[in-house]
């Protein structure tokens, strides 16, 4: 059994009482009611009582706190595989013992939360219209308890129109929240981002708040990414735990505009396949499968001129990058390693190193013609809906985008192959896959009048498009503090 000295302490004290606290000594084991015992185990809190014993790990632990007599606990109790709602339990505390009592809490909640901040202040934003149109009704009956038991501070609004978000992530008072929650698809946090870059102080409001997601829409690829999961409970106890992270956001330019992404960009059969089947949406998650087995028996091509800013070239060394970060958090995901252009300002965005989509090409940069593209895609995470881990090789804060470039003229055999193995985990290996780390990219589409580009999922207008990276831009909250939740390569 282990023990420590406690360094609890309210500067408005008795001095008196202030010593004997801080000589009380915190065990792991502490005795409560007659016949019960609650210890700090390695990962789990386990209890002992007359009913049973028990281990309830800390990451299911939301508070613990004292009434007058009583210690309560409230923690996520699993109900089903992807349902988990509040509970609690309640021990009497003998005066006597509530010294010892009070610093064997402090260090329960120190192994609760570990690097998580306490108590978070939290913006949520509902979209009331997105996904099936269920998202208030998710957030009641299955985020709000968790929210509430977690004792977090929350701010609810109903966004009312596309764009909303974008207006209330430029108004946001950025000392007061520390959390933008998106009840919805990946629309919201595509707004929420947008909104917090149009700012003067951009850099600082995109540094200091963490933009998150609780799934409630069709699409929910930045919840499967840092949470894992697509349930919308335990997303929510993902983010009551989740740590601070940096993530990579890309300047899209376009014509003379420029805004952020934070997921993907697309042209060819994946863009096409989400983007023109919004007349099915009554298919669920299917009509990307029908979109895309379509156009496969088609052969479509998507024919283009593309440059490119090269990172890293060949898979392996993408690999031993990805390994190195998987074991060693700390080069990546570190805050500290925010680059400085982008955290402690109060400027607008990164000025852009490679210029606008309107310019000269850059220095370097060469223009090769892709007559035959079948598809282009570039991502910032890596999974792109629940079981689609396009990017395996994707990183939070690596300073690059992911780009997958097919050739359409392969078989159609092989092309169903290709479909197939993004689910079973064997994509990024395939040899006809071109996968490439590259800083920036310059696409520009041809031969055709019309089409579909897509950016976070949202429709763009069909004219060329360049892409540039800046490092640790955005804050999010994930599980880990520095890689995805999707198996890596």
């Amino acid at each position: 059994m282990s023990s420590e000295t406690s360094t609890i302490g309210d500067p408005f004290a008795d001095p008196i009482a202030e010593v004997a606290r801080a000589e009380v000594v915190i065990e792991d084991t502490l005795i409560v009611g007659r016949n019960a015992t609650l210890t700090l185990g390695t990962d789990s809190l386990v209890i002992l009582d007359s009913k049973n014993t028990r281990a309830l790990p800390f990451h299911n632990v939301l508070w613990a706190e004292f009434s007058e007599l009583d210690l309560t606990i409230r923690f996520a109790q699993q109900v089903s595989k992807e349902f988990i709602q509040p509970a609690f339990i309640s021990y009497p505390i003998e005066k006597t013992n509530r010294l010892t009592a009070e610093a064997w809490l402090s260090k329960l909640l120190d192994r609760a939360y570990g690097e998580s901040q306490r108590r978070k202040r939290m913006k949520v934003l509902i979209n009331p219209f997105g996904g099936k149109g269920n998202a208030q009704k998710l957030y009641s009956r299955d985020i709000e308890p968790i929210f509430l038991a977690a004792r977090s501070v929350i701010d609810v609004e109903m966004t009312q129109y596309q764009g909303h978000a974008v207006e209330i992530a430029e108004k946001l008072d950025i000392e007061t929240y520390d959390v933008v929650a998106c009840c919805s698809g990946d629309g919201l946090p595509h707004e929420v981002f947008n909104g917090l870059g149009n700012r003067r102080d951009a850099r600082k409001a995109l540094s200091k708040v963490a933009v998150v997601q609780l799934p409630c829409g069709t699409g929910n690829a930045m919840s499967w990414n840092l949470n894992g999961t697509g349930s919308p409970s335990l997303a929510a106890l993902h983010i009551v735990k989740g740590i601070q992270t940096p993530l990579d956001l890309v300047s899209i330019t376009q014509s003379n505009r420029r805004f952020l992404s934070f997921l993907s960009q697309s042209v060819g059969i994946v863009a096409e396949s989400d983007l023109a089947t919004e007349h099915l949406r009554w298919m669920g998650e299917n009509r990307f499968t029908y979109g895309f087995l379509v156009r496969l028996l088609r052969k479509t091509v998507y024919p283009c001129d593309l440059a490119v800013k090269v990172t890293v070239e060949d898979k392996q060394s993408i690999r031993q990058q990805y390994r190195q970060e998987l074991n060693d958090r700390a080069p990546v995901g570190s805050r500290a390693n925010r680059p400085a252009e982008t955290e402690g300002t109060s400027e607008g965005l990164p000025p852009l190193k490679y210029g606008t989509v309107e310019d000269d090409l850059p220095d370097g940069w060469e223009l090769a013609a892709y007559d035959t593209l079948g598809n282009f895609y570039a991502g910032n995470m890596a999974w792109m809906a629940a079981n689609a881990n396009f990017f395996p090789a994707a990183l939070p804060s690596d300073g690059n985008i992911d780009l997958v470039c097919i050739d359409g003229h392969i078989g159609r055999l092989t092309a169903l192959k290709s479909f197939l193995a993004v689910e079973s985990g064997t994509f990024y290996d395939m040899e006809h896959v071109s996968y490439r780390k590259v800083e920036s990219f310059r696409i520009i589409p041809r031969n055709q009048k019309t089409g579909y580009i897509s950016i976070d999922g949202e429709k763009v207008p069909f004219e060329p498009f360049q892409a540039e990276t800046h490092r640790g831009l955005g804050t999010v909250l994930s599980k880990s503090g520095h890689i995805y939740e999707a198996p890596g390569v």
